[in-house]
């Protein structure tokens, strides 16, 4: 526990330590001086002048006690302060000067202890200063100087300008690094009429000067032109000559082509004649032969084909007439077989309705009973509706009814066929005509209904 606390008190120290090191110690940077006042800040003598009153520290740094002492800061960089002036020259004519001037405070221990006694507090004003102080000077030399010297000798202007205000620079600790003088306007136009007749004289060689060379060029430019039309001479004389060479020559060229297309069209006509006599002329004819072979053989094959058609139409017909009068024959005896057979029928019915009558009507009657009962029965198919009282008796009686009708027809046929047998209603062969006798049929029995 007790190295805890050691270990965290010695932390603490530290911490304090290096705290208050940060609140004592000032370090200069190097473009500015460290001034500090208070108690104990004396500096030793410099050049023979005795202690300022404070400390002044340049690169390096110091120790400073709160609430002892005090410490500022003065900058020791270039500045620059810009100049306009308006003067009047030696000979009376107004002129606006433009300048800058580039100043620092003096490197030295003197000349930081002026500067910082005028401008600790108030280093903005320093372009204020030297603007005015600036000034006065350029007004002050300008007025002993012509226009003439201010545009031809601006060294000396500015030469002189720093030596008057040197010592007053050194009072206030700066030193001037630079002093340009950059523009000189006038108002009157007096610099501009200075140069017009340097211009004038300048401007009139120069118009010499040219029309000189103008005319040397001039000259120089007939001569060429000359030259160059006799070489132009020359120059079409052998491309005439040239040229008729080369037309004698196309033309004898030319000759020579027409010669060779004639010698060749020539060639060409015979060996598209000779080509055309083996390849168009020949075939054609054997085409033409083999067309005629081939329509012959045609025709010929087209006759056999008719006369081969002809000969089969008069077989088909031979053949349809003899099958036509076969048919005939076979439907005559059909029918004459059938009619014979109708005739036996008859006969044999009218023997048989003769000898038995009952008994033939009685198998009519049963061959088409179906056809009477249901003929019977269609009484009652347009029947919507239909109420029997006396339940399924009733039913049974309608039924018995509608089958009777079969035996009361059977008694209506045997009378019929009784009257044909005897003519003008006198019986045949002295027979006494058969009463017809219902016979009684008996209606199918059909499963009673639950009343």
């Amino acid at each position: 526990m007790p190295v805890v606390v050691i270990a965290v008190a010695a932390v603490v120290a530290l911490i304090v330590l290096i705290i208050l090191f940060k609140l004592v110690w000032r370090v200069a940077e190097p473009n500015e001086a460290l001034i500090i006042s208070g108690l104990g800040a004396r500096s030793k003598p410099i050049d023979g002048v005795d202690s300022l009153g404070f400390k002044i520290v340049t690169g390096k740094g110091t120790a400073v006690m709160p609430g002892f002492q005090t410490s500022r800061r003065l900058r020791l960089d270039s500045r620059a302060s810009n100049l306009e002036v308006n003067c009047v020259t030696q000979q009376g004519i107004p002129v606006k000067v433009r300048g800058v001037v580039i100043y620092k405070v003096g490197d030295d221990f003197v000349s930081i202890a002026n500067a910082a006694r005028r401008f600790l507090e108030q280093q903005k004003s320093m372009d204020g200063a030297i603007h005015e102080l600036f000034t006065g000077h350029l007004r002050s030399i300008i007025g002993n100087l012509t226009v003439e010297d201010l545009i031809l000798n601006r060294e000396r202007l500015t030469s002189e300008t720093r030596g008057s205000a040197a010592d007053e620079m050194s009072k206030l600790g700066l030193i001037v690094d630079s002093l340009q003088i950059q523009e000189i306007d006038d108002e009157t136009g007096y610099i501009r009429n200075l140069g017009r007749p340097h211009a004038a004289r300048v401007a009139a060689a120069a118009r010499i000067a040219e029309a000189e060379r103008n005319q040397e060029a001039t000259v120089r430019e007939q001569e060429t032109e000359r030259e160059n039309a006799a070489v132009i001479r020359d120059t079409e004389m052998k491309k005439a000559e040239y040229d008729g060479q080369v037309q004698q020559a196309a033309q004898q060229a030319r000759q020579e082509v027409i010669l060779k297309e004639t010698r060749n069209a020539e060639l060409e006509a015979e060996r598209t004649e000779k080509r055309l006599e083996s390849e168009i002329r020949k075939p054609a004819d054997a085409r033409a032969y083999e067309q005629v072979k081939l329509a012959e053989a045609e025709r010929e094959e087209r006759i056999a084909q008719a006369q081969a058609a002809a000969t089969e139409i008069q077989l088909r017909a031979q053949r349809q007439a003899e099958a036509t009068r076969l048919l005939g024959d076979a439907e005559a005896h059909a029918t004459r077989q059938k009619g014979l057979a109708e005739a036996e029928a008859i006969k044999a019915r009218a023997e048989a309705l003769a000898k038995n009558t009952d008994a033939v009507i009685a198998q009519q009657l049963a061959e088409q009973w179906p056809q009477i009962v249901e003929a019977g029965a269609g009484v009652f198919g347009n029947v919507d509706n239909m109420v029997v009282l006396n339940g399924a008796q009733g039913i049974e009686e309608m039924l018995a009814k509608a089958l009777t009708l079969g035996g009361t027809g059977l008694g209506v046929a045997r009378q019929l066929l009784g009257n044909l047998n005897v003519p003008d209603g006198n019986p045949q062969n002295g027979h006494t005509p058969a009463v017809p006798a219902s016979v009684p049929v008996e209606a199918p029995k059909e499963p009673k209904a639950d009343d």
